[in-house]
Formats: C-alpha cells, structure tokens, sequence
C-alpha cells in the first residue's frame, strides 16, 4: 500500500514514517505542498495524509487542486493542529475523506487508515457482493459468477474497484484516467473503453452504462 505523507515538522515527519513503514506500507515523504501535489500527480497512491501548515502550498490548497482541477480521487486525512470549526468544515466541503487533530495517537490514525482501506477496498483480501449471483475478489483479480470464475486483467481490476465505490455516479473517462494511471503511463479513450467492454461481457451489459458525452455510470 502506497502513502504520501506531508508534513512540514521534521520530527513528526520522522515519527510517522517509521510508524507507517513498521506497518508495512510504502511511504513517500514531503515537506512541502508543491513537492506533494506533484508527487500525487505524477504517480499513484493508496491514501494521503496531508498536514494543513505548510509551505509552498498548504494541505488544504492541495487536496482542493486535487479535486477540483484534476478530478483525483485519492482518499486523504488531513493532519492538523488547528482546533477550530473552520478548518475542518474548509477540509470537508473540499472533498477530504478523513480529518485528524493533532496531538493524535498513533493507534487513531492506524483506526482511521483501516476505515479508509475498507471504505476504498484498499488491499482488501474480502469478497465483494455485487449482485446475489457476482462476487469480486480484487486481489486475485477474479470475478465470481455463481460457480464460474472470471479472471481479469490488473486495469480492468482497478476500473471495477472505482466504479465499485462510486455507484451510482457518473465517471468520465478523464476521471478514470486520473484515479488509475500514473501520468506517464496515460491510456488512449479507446483502451478504456476496451478495459470497459471486456467488464460488460462478465458482468452484463447493464451493469455499466454509457453516458453519452459524459462517463459511465456503474449499478
């Protein structure tokens, strides 16, 4: 599991780097809010966790770029030592998944990662019900249809894993494209919609719907 962690404070940007890595995750450090956003552009990660105070860019302006000018989804916690409402309901109304103020233990941030991993189905080993009758395993990459298993592809597995956690909504592709790729390794529109097709043959036309001119909408 992949973490970006922002935090302008040495010492607790050590402390939270050993806690993580001791957890087993693969975290990637930054002092500053330029240095995060661009990181989070230019690759892919599980979960972010974002101090507000910092400089270049502060958390908050960061997860606002994020989410307004480049559609990304990733899930994030704000990390912070402001005590007011203010700060909070700023995070939230920006789309924040998560807001922690500091000083914290170290357990409610493993508690609050966990509830992110489970609502985001990051590194998730469970069986995913999408019907009485289809069952997803991400981390084989297998969908189960009664008692016929499908094997799919790593991308396809990644596109079914987003529209999973976002019923109900339409998607553009652009949004996919931000959510799934790194920036170097960008998809054409006609290898998603390939990605795409291949999942309606398994799991039925229906269940994923074009939205002309706009996205899908996964039911």
């Amino acid at each position: 599991m992949k973490i970006l962690l922002l935090e302008d404070d040495f010492a607790l940007n050590d402390l939270l780097n050993e806690h993580l890595t001791d957890k087993n995750f693969d975290v990637t450090l930054c002092t500053n809010g330029q240095e995060a956003l661009e990181n989070l552009l230019d690759d892919v990660y599980d979960l972010a966790l974002l101090d507000i105070n910092t400089p270049l860019m502060s958390g908050l302006e960061v997860l606002k770029t994020l989410r307004e000018d480049y559609n990304n989804n990733t899930p994030i916690i704000i990390l912070t030592a402001y005590q007011d409402i203010k700060h909070l309901k700023e995070s939230f109304e920006n789309g924040v998944d998560d807001y922690i103020k500091k000083p914290f233990d170290l357990e409610e941030l493993d508690q609050r990662i966990m509830k992110l991993c489970k609502n985001f189905m990051i590194e998730q080993s469970s069986e995913f019900k999408i019907s009485d009758d289809i069952t997803f395993l991400p981390n084989t990459c297998v969908i189960k249809i009664k008692d016929k298993t499908k094997k799919i592809a790593l991308k396809e597995r990644d596109i079914l894993k987003y529209f999973f956690n976002h019923k109900n909504r339409v998607i553009s592709s652009d949004e996919l494209l931000q959510n799934i790729w790194a920036y170097d390794e960008m998809p054409t529109d006609a290898t998603i919609r390939v990605y795409i097709k291949n999942l309606r043959e398994i799991l039925g036309k229906e269940r994923i719907q074009t939205i002309r001119g706009i996205g899908y909408k996964f039911e």
